[in-house]
């Protein structure tokens, strides 16, 4: 049973360092500073194949190459904005794990809420229209139930000596 604890625990440290592991060695720049630069652009920048994991996370070729060019854009001398610019001009905004909100990207942004209302919406006039269509708890009254109700009452307006 502690081999297969022990099995597990290193199956879940492998899994978890993988991310950690896609930087390649020969990737890494010298200078810390703007390797530290370097890593914090691509983490914005997604892999065009894995599409849900940054460049930074992906051990995709592509990932590579544009690990490389953002490298080679920040030994340029290029900032950070314009490395994204750059990339996001070949790319287009897809390739931004979080695009910007702008005309071309509303529904990315105003879809999901969008969807909220008209499921709300519906939920509200389906909710009213069962509600409006629903039966009369209460029958009416018989003729024999309407004089025991006169009685009962008349005996109350008298002071209670008609029971």
């Amino acid at each position: 049973m502690r081999a297969f604890a022990r099995l597990i625990v290193l199956m879940l440290a492998v899994a978890m360092a993988a991310p950690t592991i896609a930087v390649e060695p020969q990737e890494i720049l010298q200078d810390p500073v703007l390797e530290a630069r370097a890593r914090v652009i691509s983490k914005i920048l997604r892999c065009l194949v894995c599409q849900n994991q940054s460049i930074d996370d992906s051990n995709a070729g592509l990932a590579r190459d544009l690990r490389l060019i953002v490298r080679e854009r920040l030994t340029a001398g290029d900032s950070d904005d314009a490395v994204i610019d750059f990339v996001t001009q070949r790319y287009g905004d897809f390739v931004l794990l979080r695009p910007p909100f702008k005309s071309t990207t509303f529904l990315l942004w105003g879809g999901p809420a969008a969807i909220l209302l008209i499921g709300l919406i519906a939920v509200a006039v389906n909710f009213r229209r069962r509600w409006a269509a629903r039966p009369s708890d209460t029958a009416p009254l018989t003729d024999d139930e309407i004089q025991r109700l006169e009685k009962l009452t008349a005996g109350e307006r008298d002071g209670g000596a008609g029971t």
